[in-house]
């Protein structure tokens, strides 16, 4: 039970919201040859609790093999804001030309009650109305995960595009809601979840969670070979037919939430959208990209869902973001050898 709309905005129904964390204690590991092979690096995941999927992939490349971690992949998992990046893809896809950054600067989309979602901090409703431009909505909702951002932007390029987008390109376990109010809606129980409106929203201030985030209905989910899938070929352009707008995707995605979040290898290029939830009893997180070193690509996604009774579970938070955070530095010193 919510005691207060404060506490319901920012708290159990805050799904995707950005997950901050302390000094990182990083898992210790021996010292040797083998320090960064897959075995390594799986078992930096393995005191964790509930379901972790890991896929991290370094394609063949200029006479070197392939690298290959993998664990649980196939597994269709909550993963919250993540799913924002088709969302980017399909507004970039949909806007593909030699003057995308022009087009999306001067399309415009209405800020209001119609899109006004929890958790904002960028747009800030309802105190905030009146237009804004499709970049600077597509900006927000990756930036800062803003889900008024991430609604205006479904919206407009709609949700129906979006999975017809991610159908093509073969992603079978990927869940995309109409909106993210409209998963609020469903996780509260709403009678009428897919026209769950900002006025209900606050009215519902002191309601418990419902429906788990995790479910067949409305969901935020994909496994991590359908991230690694679609990122290796999304950062490389295979989506858009123009190179103007594969530097407009790249670039959006280099401000990623995680990066700052689940702190990742200096000296890469790094392209991740982050997601996460904590409801009591439920939680999730998400980091799947790719990053660019020494003329080598490298596509991954670690994603963790677990049960703990509380809001909030930092312990875990911490321990998982230290995880993905060596790992993948493991990967970077294992290619540059």
């Amino acid at each position: 039970m919510f005691r207060s709309r404060r506490e319901f905005l920012a708290g159990a129904a805050g799904a995707a919201a950005a997950v901050g964390v302390g000094p990182l204690a990083l898992p210790t590991m021996a010292e040797g040859k083998d320090q960064n092979s897959p075995q390594a690096i799986l078992a930096l995941f393995k005191s964790l609790p509930g379901d972790v999927a890991i896929k991290i992939q370094a394609p063949a490349s200029n006479g070197k093999p392939e690298f290959l971690v993998e664990s649980n992949s196939s597994k269709q998992m909550f993963v919250g804001s993540a799913i924002k990046t088709f969302v980017l893809c399909e507004a970039l896809r949909q806007a593909d030309s030699p003057q995308v950054v022009k087009t999306l600067t001067a399309q415009q989309l209405a800020l209001d009650a119609s899109v006004w979602s929890l958790d904002s901090a960028t747009f800030n409703p309802p105190n905030l109305i009146g237009k804004v431009s499709e970049r600077t909505a597509l900006e927000a909702m990756i930036m800062h995960s803003d889900n008024t951002g991430t609604d205006m932007c479904l919206k407009h390029v709609g949700p129906d595009k979006v999975r017809e987008f991610i159908a093509s390109a073969g992603l079978n376990s990927v869940m995309v809601p109409e909106s993210t109010r409209v998963f609020f809606g469903y996780l509260l129980g709403a009678k009428n979840y897919k026209a769950f409106t900002w006025e209900e929203i606050g009215a519902a201030a002191n309601q418990s969670i419902v429906n788990s985030p995790m479910n067949k209905v409305d969901s935020l989910a994909a496994s991590a070979d359908d991230f690694v899938s679609y990122y290796s070929r999304a950062l490389q352009g295979q989506f858009f037919h123009n190179k103007e707008t594969l530097n407009e995707f790249r670039r959006i995605l280099s401000m990623g939430d995680a990066i700052w979040l689940v702190p990742l290898p200096l000296g890469v290029s790094t392209f991740v959208k982050g997601g996460s939830i904590d409801v009591p009893g439920y939680h999730a997180l998400c980091v799947p990209g790719g990053m660019l070193f020494d003329d080598r690509w490298v596509y991954f996604c670690l994603t963790i869902n677990w049960n703990a009774a509380a809001e909030t579970d930092p312990n875990t938070v911490g321990a998982f973001a230290a995880a993905c955070s060596r790992a993948l530095a493991l990967v970077k010193e294992a290619l540059s050898a």
